[in-house]
């Protein structure tokens, strides 16, 4: 199953903004790649791209959860939430 065409989950421009925010707090940094490594799918090593990726689908869901089904990630807000996540 793939997402459609507009969906925010499969356009990569938001994922670069995002990375590039995150980029400019480095007490972050650990952070990130710790979500990473716990948001990965499962066997993530076995499939093409060979990259630590949340599950599309979940990340769909996610997405659509919280911004609708017509707008990308705020890349503020993925910082916030690494924020969030440091501090648990």
């Amino acid at each position: 199953m793939t997402a459609p065409a507009s969906s925010p989950g499969i356009d990569r421009r938001w994922v670069v903004a995002a990375a590039v925010a995150v980029a400019r707090h480095p007490s972050l940094w650990f952070t990130a790649l710790r979500q990473v490594r716990r948001l990965a799918a499962p066997g993530w090593w076995r499939r093409s791209p060979h990259l630590p990726l949340p599950d599309p689908a979940y990340l769909r869901f996610r997405l659509e959860t919280q911004y609708g089904t017509d707008r990308a990630p705020d890349p503020d807000d993925i910082v916030t939430y690494l924020h969030w996540c440091h501090m648990t």
